[in-house]
């Protein structure tokens, strides 16, 4: 392969913007029925209870699901993983919309919690095909494109519900449950594109496998290949949640992750009731605040991160951006008005696009490529987990101490996953 200059601007290949694209489709299906689970879930008799418990048992699914299916990808090929887990979105969207009893809803929500792990595979895939130097770029564009999916969702499942109700097989449709038709569909398309249009990512994947010894790309040093060596496969268990957490560098990589999916849970859920009844606004408005966020969430991933990447490094860029999140959900309460409150969130909408990319991006470029696939399983379970608890214990917190008090709480975690951040900042020369 000709060699290029160090100004040299590498292109992301191909097959990045078809899984970039892939992502986009599948977070649009998957944010249509936000808006309309809990009010679904109340249309079966459930009790506002019983309805959160729909996203723990699709938290808590997922977090069991997807490093399997991580770690299969790297045994049998990222692209029919990432197709079978589609079709597991597809499959279960169909049973919720024709859901007639609760028990079939909550079998619906663990199905497509337990396929639901594509985000780590297409992570794999971005993985396969970039350069450690191209790699934060290319997954601050994925970011980008699965948040702006979060832009588009909402309003798709207002439209969704305008539709009358239809029959399906002989069972009804409500207008609430349209939303999980067209999630459905759109599940589907995403499938067809993957299943036509992506090629797979690792060759050789049954046999062997190229191990690289990667540098943190924040050195500026050119990575190195050895030999293929033949795969060492290792059987799931999950007793390796946990004897991850021991490894040096992807232990504390790891725990990052769910401390950093924590605090934002923590703050998403506190931010709701602390919207509506501190700051006097109505749930129309919350509407446009999401929609807000992810418009600059989306605009600072995709123009900001790459810049600030190459002018800090990955780990610099990743402790500043906490610290400042740290900062703001500590402001958040004390400036209880409209207007500050506003300027904080926007602020924060900018600030908290860069964590999860960068983290990506440091955490693929310190693990082996033999072990990309389970180890973004890995990752992206530590994640899903902290999406089932975050909620809960803000919920908790507001219940009990006031609606400020989750802030806080978020902010003094933020601050603790900088300080793991900053046990990063010493260059490795393998992944441990």
């Amino acid at each position: 392969m000709p060699s290029k200059s160090k100004d040299e601007k590498p292109r992301l290949p191909l097959q990045f913007w078809i899984v970039a694209l892939i992502a986009f489709i599948n977070s649009v299906s998957f944010t249509i029925i936000i808006p309309t689970l809990y009010p679904y879930a109340k249309q079966f008799g459930l009790s506002d209870f019983e309805a959160s418990l729909l996203t723990t048992a699709y938290s808590l699914s997922q977090f069991v699901g997807t490093p399997i299916l991580g770690q299969l990808s790297d045994r049998w090929g990222r692209k029919p993983l990432l197709v079978i887990s589609l079709i597991g979105t597809v499959i279960s969207n169909l049973l919720a919309a024709i859901a007639g009893v609760p028990g079939l809803l909550f079998c619906a929500r663990i199905f497509d919690g337990l396929t639901g792990g594509n985000n780590s595979v297409a992570q794999a895939v971005i993985s396969d095909i970039t350069t450690p130097e191209q790699r934060t770029q290319a997954f601050g564009i994925y970011s980008g494109l699965f948040r702006l999916g979060f832009v588009a969702g909402p309003p798709m499942s207002y439209l969704a519900q305008l539709a009358p109700p239809i029959q399906v097989g002989g069972l009804e449709v409500s207008s609430l449950g349209m939303s999980f038709l067209v999630s459905a569909a759109i599940a589907l398309v995403a499938a067809a594109m993957c299943f036509f249009f992506l090629k797979e990512t690792q060759v050789d994947h049954q046999s062997i496998d190229t191990t690289d010894t990667v540098e943190s790309s924040s050195t500026g040093s050119t990575p190195t290949r050895s030999l293929p060596t033949k795969r060492i496969t290792k059987k799931f268990d999950f007793v390796s949640l946990f004897t991850a957490l021991g490894r040096p560098v992807i232990g504390r990589i790891l725990l990052m992750t769910f401390l950093n999916g924590a605090t934002f849970t923590i703050f998403t859920f506190a931010f709701q009731p602390f919207f509506i009844n501190v700051l006097g606004q109505d749930a129309k408005n919350l509407a446009i605040a999401f929609v807000a966020f992810g418009i600059l969430a989306f605009v600072s991933q995709v123009f900001a991160l790459e810049p600030l990447r190459k002018r800090f490094t990955l780990v610099n860029v990743l402790v500043g951006a906490l610290i400042a999140r740290g900062f703001l959900f500590l402001l958040m309460p004390a400036l209880p008005n409209i207007v500050a409150f506003s300027l904080l969130l926007a602020c924060f909408g900018l600030v908290n696009a860069f964590p999860m990319p960068l983290i990506d991006s440091i955490l693929s470029t310190r693990s082996n490529q033999a072990e990309q696939g389970e180890v973004l399983g890995l990752n992206a379970s530590y994640l899903s987990i902290s999406n089932a608890i975050g909620p809960a214990i803000s919920g908790l917190l507001v219940t009990t101490f006031g609606y400020s008090f989750p802030f806080w709480v978020a902010g003094a975690l933020t601050m603790m996953v900088a300080g793991f951040a900053l046990t990063l900042k010493q260059p490795e020369t393998k992944a441990i």
